[in-house]
């Protein structure tokens, strides 16, 4: 039986302390906070996901230990079963835990990491499922879908001491095993059976489930599908299993429960993450699913006449005496001889900071997005904002650099994305 430890939900930016009620903090349990405290040192010597990226550990008076989320947001599943939730900071007034899923989960289906694409956020009960709760449902999904279009059968070799004398008579194995009874042959032939190794990878992705989930629906569908599997054996190597697992057409309609069983059973999702106390970190760096999501959305709303690239690598910031520092801006769009430059930043701007939060680095890689592609514009894309009250910041060098600053508000991004369009297009 799945244990009964609660979910703990923050938000990006926001922190937990280590079992004291603070104002702004979730209190976690002390095991738990110093289990996620060890998660978060065990990553610090990683050069991709540094604890200053993952989570922050610091102290504050009369608070004492604080582990405050940064860049990433998913969740983490501790070994005792507690799960950490961390959704995304999405401006809006009034915005509910319901609504920031949902908005969490459309931007999560432009991905190309891993295979959300097919499922529809509004059958996911993001009301009162937490995001691993929700991750286990479109799994479990995929696979009623696999098992309505039929479980795939395959040969596998089989050695067994048989009844009857068929496929190739392994004499060392004979002797060892039917040296006094001879009413029984050591055997090795090709069976066609369901027992391969995609299936097993998935009846042992069940497994898991049907313990780690704490949503009795979630469960109970585990339960059934299982049933579909009866003759599959468990993987006993799933690294094993996985490499024997070969692209093939007729096993395309494999590709998506098998992707997300390398996210159950690997923990494979943007990122890898170590930590023993952790049973699972699906954590995603907002930065990238931000940048995904708004491109999906220019390359849907751009006609035809318009050329669209995203993540162009046409130039370099320097040319001899060889390309040295790619330029890679997110979006360019090139029409009727004009250019314009497109790139996201995954920050909340606001009116009491310098320059709105518009960091000088930032605008350093802008004007070199102006000069190498020749742009008639670049313009900076950050996610709306409450804290800021000026829509139509701009910048203008004395070299004809043009830098627009736009907004997209997530909760109706393609009516953004089309005023954006409207004006420079």
């Amino acid at each position: 039986m799945p244990s009964c430890n609660k979910t703990f939900t923050i938000t990006e930016y926001s922190g937990f302390t280590r079992g004291v009620e603070a104002f702004g903090y979730e209190a976690l349990p002390q095991k738990t906070f110093d289990a996620l405290e060890a998660f978060i040192l065990a990553n610090t010597g990683d050069e991709e996901t540094g604890a200053v990226e993952l989570l922050s550990l610091s102290a504050r008076r009369s608070v004492g230990k604080v582990i405050t989320a940064r860049n990433y947001v998913g969740l983490i599943t501790m070994t005792d079963g507690t799960v950490i939730e961390i959704l995304p900071k999405i401006s809006g007034a009034g915005i509910s835990q319901k609504e920031t899923k949902q908005i969490f989960l459309e931007m999560l289906k432009t991905l190309n990491d891993v295979n959300f694409k097919n499922f529809n956020v509004s059958d996911l009960r993001t009301d009162r499922l937490d995001l691993f709760e929700i991750f286990i449902k479109m799994f479990l999904d995929e696979v009623t879908v696999l098992t309505k279009q039929g479980l795939k059968s395959a040969y596998s070799t089989i050695e067994n001491n048989e009844r009857f004398c068929k496929g190739k008579f392994l004499t060392s194995q004979d002797i060892k095993h039917n040296l006094v009874t001879r009413e029984r042959f050591y055997v090795s032939y090709d069976d066609f059976n369901i027992n391969r190794p995609e299936n097993r990878l998935i009846k042992t992705t069940l497994r898991f489930l049907l313990k780690a989930s704490n949503d009795m629906q979630n469960r109970l569908y585990a339960t059934r599908l299982l049933t579909f599997f009866e003759g599959i054996e468990y993987s006993f190597s799933c690294d094993a299993d996985f490499s024997k697992c070969f692209p093939d057409r007729s096993m395309n309609h494999y590709e998506r429960a098998l992707s997300w069983c390398r996210v159950f059973l690997k923990g494979n999702s943007f990122t890898a993450f170590v930590g023993s106390h952790v049973a699972l970190a699906l954590l995603f760096p907002m930065e990238k699913v931000f940048e995904s999501f708004v491109a999906a959305k220019f390359r849907k709303h751009i006609s035809g006449e318009v050329s669209v690239r995203t993540q162009d690598t046409t130039y370099s910031l320097f040319d001899s005496p060889n390309r040295a520092f790619a330029l890679r801006p997110d979006i360019v769009l090139e029409f009727e001889g004009h250019k314009v430059v497109l790139d996201t930043k995954w920050k909340l701007l606001s009116d009491n900071a310098s320059n709105w939060g518009i960091s000088q680095s930032d605008m350093y890689q802008m004007y070199a997005y102006g000069k190498k592609y020749e742009a008639e514009r670049v313009v900076l894309l950050y996610p709306n904002s409450d804290k800021v009250s000026k829509t139509d910041i701009a910048y203008v060098s004395n070299d004809n650099v043009k830098v627009d600053v736009s907004f997209i508000d997530l909760r109706d991004a393609d009516k953004s994305i089309m005023n954006i369009l409207s004006q420079i297009c």
